[in-house]
């Protein structure tokens, strides 16, 4: 219900009072919700205070629109704890998605300086570059470019790529993964990610940067990620 006498903002009560619905189940992923113009006769308010509500719930992932259709209710985001190192492979198997990957390129290439400074080898040396769209149960969810170098995993085919690269690392090239840094960042999907991602021009990403390494400190690869962040969210524990 709606409080007009609330010193919380109607749009606000309206936001909450639709994830709650959201929440216990009222409303289903890809549910239609009701139109601005029912919202506005229910409670008694303007549709521009609807549309602000509205908005605020698209822009937070909650909902979605398709023109000339009218506004749904998004999928739940897919949360990753950022305090264990899992691949997107075995992240998605523990949530019961099935994961894959469509192959966009996979070539070997001299390293830059970015890459040579990133990977600790040799300016040119060369390094595989890999990229590809990683899915969930077959929902594009990130746009990844991994570099590793060539002198140290030897023998990469795009059979291998297109299972998980860590298990591989570690059950056949009998390498130890020990950790891996990672920064984020917000942003703007780029013309690029928007058609790789199925995702509305000005949409926001999550743009993530890893670098992992080896149990002696070698580092085993740098990689440049653009998540969708109306499926995405990361959480972290911190602990005193």
């Amino acid at each position: 219900m709606i409080d007009k006498n609330s010193p919380l903002p109607i749009y606000f009560q309206i936001e909450e009072q639709i994830k709650r619905q959201i929440e216990n189940g009222e409303f289903q992923a890809h549910n239609a919700l009701p139109s601005e113009r029912e919202y506005a006769e229910q409670f008694e308010i303007s549709r521009m205070t609807v549309r602000q509500a509205i908005n605020n719930l698209v822009n937070d992932g909650y909902l979605y629109r398709q023109k000339g259709r009218g506004t749904f209710v998004a999928d739940k985001k897919l949360e990753q704890q950022l305090n264990g190192l899992t691949s997107f492979t075995e992240d998605m198997k523990a949530r019961g998605l099935n994961p894959s990957s469509r192959l966009l390129s996979f070539e070997i290439i001299p390293a830059t300086k970015k890459i040579a400074n990133e990977l600790h080898i040799s300016l040119y040396a060369p390094v595989y570059e890999i990229k590809r769209i990683r899915l969930a149960d077959d929902v594009p969810m990130a746009l990844e470019t991994v570099y590793m170098s060539a002198n140290l995993i030897k023998g990469l085919t795009e059979e291998i790529i297109n299972l998980s690269l860590y298990q591989y690392v570690e059950n056949y090239v009998k390498l130890k993964i020990d950790y891996a840094t990672q920064t984020l960042e917000s942003s703007i999907a780029s013309d690029l990610e928007i058609a790789h991602l199925a995702i509305p021009k000005h949409s926001p990403i999550l743009f993530i940067q890893r670098n992992t390494y080896l149990i002696d400190g070698t580092p085993l690869e740098f990689v440049r990620s653009a998540y969708r962040a109306d499926r995405y969210k990361f959480t972290i524990t911190i602990n005193r």
